[in-house]
C-alpha cells in the first residue's frame, strides 16, 4: 500500500492527556479489540518528581465497563525511574492472541502507575494493520484533524 497514507493504516484508539500526573494510576478508556489484531503504547515521560518511577501495562476486560479486568500477562513496561527516564520513551506491543479470548476478554487499557512523587507524562495506544482499512475510521473521536 505504498499510495496509503501512514494515518489511514493506524489508528489512535486510547490516549492518557500530557499532564502532572499524581502518585496512583491513569487509564484509557477500554479498548474493543475487534477491529485491530496489533496495538501499540508509546509511554512518554518527562521530567519525573523525586524518586518517582513510572511503570506501564496492558489490561483486559470482557467488556467496555471494565468487567473481570485482570493484567495482560507479560505486556509491562520495565519500570521507569527518576534515575534513568526523565525524557525517555517506552514502547510496549500487544497482538490480540496475547488475550484470554477464550474467556471472552477482548477489551484492553493502557494503565500507567506513577509511584512517589507527580511526574510528568502521557501515552498512546495506536492500533495497527486494521481488519477493514481505513484504520483511521478507529479513531478516538477527539482527534481534530489527521491530514
Amino acid at each position: 500500500m505504498l499510495n496509503a497514507k501512514a494515518s489511514e493504516q493506524i489508528a489512535l484508539l486510547g490516549v492518557i492527556s500530557p499532564a502532572s500526573i499524581a502518585a496512583g494510576t491513569a487509564d484509557t478508556a477500554w479498548i474493543d479489540t475487534a477491529k485491530f489484531p496489533c496495538l501499540m503504547a508509546i509511554i512518554k515521560a518527562g521530567v519525573l518528581g523525586a524518586s518517582a518511577t513510572i511503570d506501564a501495562k496492558f489490561r483486559q476486560a470482557q467488556d467496555s465497563s471494565g468487567t473481570g479486568a485482570k493484567d495482560v500477562s507479560g505486556k509491562a513496561i520495565v519500570q521507569m525511574t527518576k534515575a534513568a527516564s526523565d525524557n525517555k520513551q517506552a514502547i510496549l506491543d500487544l497482538n490480540t492472541g496475547d488475550l484470554d479470548k477464550q474467556s471472552g476478554f477482548t477489551f484492553v487499557q493502557l494503565r500507567l502507575t506513577v509511584a512517589t512523587a507527580a511526574s510528568l507524562a502521557d501515552a498512546v495506544v495506536l492500533g495497527i494493520n486494521p481488519r477493514y482499512s481505513p484504520a483511521s475510521d478507529g479513531n478516538l473521536t477527539s482527534v481534530a484533524a489527521a491530514v
